[in-house]
C-alpha cells in the first residue's frame, strides 16, 4: 500500500513539469540585461504570430538598448520599445491580431503590451508579470514564460516612468547563439 501511495506521488508530482511546454532553442528568447541575463520560453503553441514577431524583432537587433521603460513592484515590467524608448513606440512591422488564450497571468508570465483597449494593436512591446494578476486573463495575449532570470526582473529598477532605465544590452534566440 505504501509503495502504491509513493507512485502516485511521484506522479503527481512530476505531471506538472510535464505538462509544461519542453526547451525549445527555435522558440527561446535570451535577453542580456543591464542586470543580468533573463531567458523567455516563448508559447508558440498559444501564439504563433506574437512568437514570431519577438524572434523577427530579436534577429533584426530592435530589443539591442531597449529599456524597462515601466517597471511597477507588484505587477509588471514592461519592455520591448527598441523605436521611441518610452513605451509610445513601435516597429515597422504591422500590428498583430490577439491570440489570446485560458493561460493565466501568474508570475513570470510574459504578455504583448498593446494600446489601451484597442486589443489587436500588440506591436513589440512585451511586459513580465511579477505576480498574479487575474484581471489580466483573457484579455491580453500570453506570449511566454520565464524559464530563468526571475531574480533579475525582481532587481529591475522600478518607475513609471524609470528613471535611467535598465535595459536589454542584447536579445537573441537561443537557436541562433548555438550555431
Amino acid at each position: 500500500m505504501i509503495r502504491i501511495v509513493a507512485v502516485i506521488a511521484a506522479l503527481l508530482c512530476a505531471w506538472p513539469a510535464a505538462a509544461q511546454p519542453k526547451s525549445d532553442p527555435q522558440n527561446t528568447l535570451v535577453l542580456e540585461t543591464t542586470k543580468g541575463q533573463i531567458v523567455i520560453r516563448l508559447r508558440a503553441d498559444l501564439a504563433p504570430r506574437h512568437a514570431e514577431r519577438l524572434k523577427t524583432l530579436a534577429r533584426d537587433g530592435f530589443y539591442d538598448n531597449a529599456p524597462f521603460h515601466r517597471v511597477i513592484a507588484g505587477f509588471m515590467a514592461q519592455t520591448g520599445d527598441g523605436d521611441r524608448g518610452d513605451g509610445r513606440g513601435k516597429s515597422k512591422y504591422p500590428d498583430l491580431k490577439q491570440e489570446f488564450s485560458g493561460v493565466p497571468y501568474k508570475r513570470g508570465i510574459v504578455g504583448m503590451a498593446r494600446r489601451g483597449d484597442s486589443v489587436d494593436s500588440a506591436n513589440c512591446q512585451f511586459f513580465i508579470m511579477y505576480t498574479d494578476y487575474p484581471s489580466l486573463n483573457g484579455k491580453y495575449t500570453v506570449i511566454g514564460e520565464v524559464a530563468s532570470g526571475m531574480e533579475v526582473v525582481d532587481q529591475l529598477k522600478k518607475g513609471e516612468p524609470v528613471a535611467s532605465p535598465d535595459r536589454i544590452v542584447r536579445a537573441q534566440v537561443l537557436a541562433d547563439t548555438q550555431r
